[in-house]
């Protein structure tokens, strides 16, 4: 067979396994799954296990590779040092909890499973890593990643991205073949890694700003020198043995601080997607069925730890640092399942004789049962906290305790303003300006502190409690201002107010029409609108509602006075 008929064979089976991919999407995506599952199912499928079409396998294991390095490369872009510290220590002290917990009690049941100590290394690791990029899409689809506990997830999730860059560095040199000691080897590997730092550290001040200026004025060509300059960083760090993949994070990172950054993201999500297809294509053609169904139980094993496990030591952490447990609970989800990292990690140890087929298909296993999952459990995460909460109230260890002076205080209230984030911030500032009392409430113990500090009212509080009465003065505020986007919580805190008999005005807040349409049916008599009402609207209209309720009183207690006078001749 000549090179011509050779190429033209392998485009008919590209085209054939791309359609199949395609359809198996679909299908995926009518079972609202992540595109991950379908893409490793039809690796199995076209692989030796079922249909055997696959032969191209070289030009499908370098198309892998060059995923493998955009997708960390987009993962070192979009590394924002700002997001960890704006989620302060609940992202650090959260991410590292769940690593170290994860890792040790993995360890420990993989040993127990009959796993040796390398094996049960690489398995404990492995699942310690969420995925960033499913979480992401995930949250974004539900219009909670700027919620609070979507904030949270994105920092530990940040850190998780850290710790298994550094923990490839590690069993790289763990593989690497010296006469060395490990020690030394990692000491080596670790030079060698700060020293391609610096040097790229450099560049970052000192060229790549000047040269991505000169390059933007063609956003194509922008793009081109991006892919490069990742996949010669990747080809530099496997070089210097310490990994494509490592190489590919620092080129990102070496990038992030530009302008261009979003750009630069935005034009390669479609090509990390596509390249990434054939990552894990390679990967599920590889598996061998049989050796995935001798892994069956100790497969069930750990993903029942991964999604409950995560999860818990999610709940105690953030139930410790003050977080109300449906904060907790929601963030906790997103460390429900395993990631394409735990692949390429275990794909990795494979690579160096670390580990055999049967420990990649065993992870492979656990990742396609927690993906599945866990995608289940954060599109319905509402509904099975509704199920959970009471037996939730455990984790929450430690409530910030709320001021005396709030509780008791007898002076008039005209507002209490639910969230305080952005919107709550400016419509809270505009009240004031107007001469209106408020007090603000808010589940995030970082963002009430703070408002204390300022000298501010505000109460920790989560509006769906069904306790509201007895830690707000419910009974002596005019108006009720919810800034809060969750449909559901909403409508429990308009039901919950009923329930108190409250008389005043209440405003909710809705960011799309479907929520509109849900707050009006649920008996919602004010809606705000963030993108069309402004603070000052909302300020002028409950400022004038105020007037109006206090004109009302005088004139009740002027026409209550006449009634006396009268009694009083007669």
């Amino acid at each position: 067979m000549n090179l011509s008929e050779l190429i033209n064979e392998q485009f008919y089976e590209f085209a054939l396994i791309i359609f199949i991919a395609t359809v198996a999407g679909a299908i995926g995506r009518v079972l609202r799954q992540p595109l991950i599952v379908s893409f490793i199912a039809v690796g199995i499928v076209v692989g030796p296990s079922v249909l055997n079409i696959l032969n191209s396998g070289h030009q499908v294991d370098l198309l892998a590779e060059m995923g493998i390095s955009i997708l960390l490369f987009v993962v070192g872009l979009k590394l924002d040092v700002k997001l960890i510290r704006s989620t302060g220590r609940v992202a650090l002290m959260t991410g590292l909890g769940q690593v170290i917990f994860t890792s040790v009690f993995g360890f420990g049941i993989a040993m127990a499973l009959g796993f040796d100590w390398l094996e049960s290394l690489y398995v404990a690791v492995a699942l310690t890593f969420s995925s960033t990029i499913i979480i992401v899409k995930l949250l974004s689809d539900k219009k909670e990643i700027d919620m609070l506990h979507g904030q949270i997830a994105l920092g530990f999730l940040i850190v998780q991205d850290i710790v298994v860059v550094v923990v490839m560095i590690v069993l790289s040199a763990l593989g690497a073949d010296s006469d060395h000691s490990v020690g030394m080897d990692l000491l080596y590997v670790f030079g060698k890694g700060v020293t391609m730092f610096a040097v790229v550290a450099v560049l970052m001040k000192y060229v790549i700003p000047r040269l991505t200026k000169q390059l933007a004025d063609s956003q194509e060509l922008l793009v081109l020198f991006s892919i490069g300059w990742a996949i010669l960083l990747a080809a530099l760090g496997d070089y210097l043995g310490f990994s494509k993949e490592v190489g590919a994070f620092l080129a990102g990172i070496s990038l992030a601080s530009t302008q261009y950054r979003e750009v630069i993201s935005g034009r390669l999500t479609s090509v990390r997607d596509f390249l990434l297809l054939f990552f894990f294509l390679d990967l599920g053609s590889r598996l061998n069925l049989g050796l995935m169904g001798e892994q069956v139980l100790s497969s069930i094993v750990f993903s029942i730890f991964v999604l409950i496990g995560n999860p818990i030591i999610v709940l105690i952490i953030m139930g410790m640092m003050g977080y109300h447990k449906r904060t907790s609970f929601k963030a906790g989800l997103t460390v429900a399942q395993i990631s394409e990292f735990s692949l390429i990690l275990i794909n990795m140890g494979m690579s160096v004789g670390h580990i055999d087929e049967e420990t990649l298909g065993l992870v492979t296993l656990v990742g396609l049962i927690t993906i599945t999952l866990s995608t289940y459990m954060i599109m319905f995460s509402d509904q099975l906290y509704d199920m959970l909460a009471p037996m939730l109230g455990v984790f929450e260890k430690r409530k910030p305790s709320q001021p005396e002076e709030l509780l008791t205080d007898e002076g008039k209230t005209d507002v209490l303003i639910f969230g305080l984030g952005r919107y709550g911030q400016r419509i809270a500032t505009a009240l004031e300006a107007r001469g209106l009392t408020y007090i603000g409430v808010d589940i995030n113990p970082v963002i009430v502190n703070d408002w204390r500090n300022q000298g501010l009212k505000a109460v920790y509080c989560d509006a769906e409690d069904p306790d509201l009465a007895e830690v707000l003065p419910v009974k002596k505020v005019s108006n009720v201002i919810s800034t809060i986007s969750e449909v559901n919580v909403n409508i429990g805190l308009m039901r919950l107010l009923w329930h108190h008999d409250f008389q005043g005005q209440v405003a909710v807040t809705a960011t799309s029409d479907r929520a509109v349409v849900a707050l009006r049916e649920a008996g919602a008599a004010f809606i705000l609108e963030p993108y069309k009402d402004s603070a000052q609207h909302v300020a002028e209209m409950f400022s004038a509602y105020a007037h109006k309720r206090e004109a009302e009183v005088v004139q009740s207690d002027k026409d209550s006075d006449g009634r006396e006078q009268q009694h009083d001749q007669r």
